[in-house]
């Protein structure tokens, strides 16, 4: 739990992307399902939703990490073998295992209760941000097989065009002499 509370908390300070809004929602709804889930002993149904969000979230951020390192044929791998496994985990079993059975069984041996729709409710926020997050995969997909992939979906193009111009004018910069923290004017004026 404290694991999702840093990454809600860290998000503020990350590089703003375009699912900014969808990751502050599910990081809300991954911190009220997890303590719903233990408060309510719903322990086994929040346990197998973290498990099949876990078993994509590891080769993404392998592929993140073979990215930064430049090994772009093991990073573009393990993209595919991500997206395989997002869309099997989070678009077939979560919603018809893990949903269906929160959603039919307990009415069969209890009556419903508040924590009954807001658990389902909290559960179908997050499956709702799972097609939405698929729709960007498959694009980052479709431009990775057309081979005109050149960055992250989720970013801005605007955000991408001020990083480009600032590293620009660093490396200008740069060739002036400047990086040293000494002015490159004349003599006169780094002497007042």
């Amino acid at each position: 739990m404290s694991f999702y509370c840093s990454l809600l908390f860290s998000v503020a300070f990350d590089v703003k992307r375009k699912d900014f809004k969808e990751q502050i929602i599910h990081h809300v709804a991954t911190l009220n399902l997890l303590a719903f889930s233990w408060c309510c002993n719903y322990i086994r149904v929040g346990t197998l939703v973290m498990l099949i969000h876990d078993a994509s979230d590891v080769l993404l951020e392998s592929a993140k990490m073979f990215n930064y390192a430049g090994f772009t044929t093991i990073c573009n791998s393990l993209f595919v073998l991500f997206t395989i496994v997002f869309i099997i985990t989070r678009l077939v079993i979560f919603p018809f295992w893990i949903i269906h059975c929160t959603w039919f069984y307990p009415v069969l041996f209890f009556p419903p209760f508040f924590g009954y729709y807001f658990f389902n409710a909290m559960l179908i926020v997050l499956q709702m941000l799972h097609i939405f997050w698929t729709y960007l995969i498959l694009r980052m997909v479709k431009k990775f097989i057309f081979g005109n992939m050149v960055g992250d979906e989720r970013s801005d193009h605007e955000e991408e065009e001020e990083e480009e111009t600032s590293q620009e004018e660093g490396d200008q910069r740069m060739r002036n002499g400047s990086a040293t923290g000494r002015y490159p004017g004349p003599k006169s004026q780094r002497d007042h």
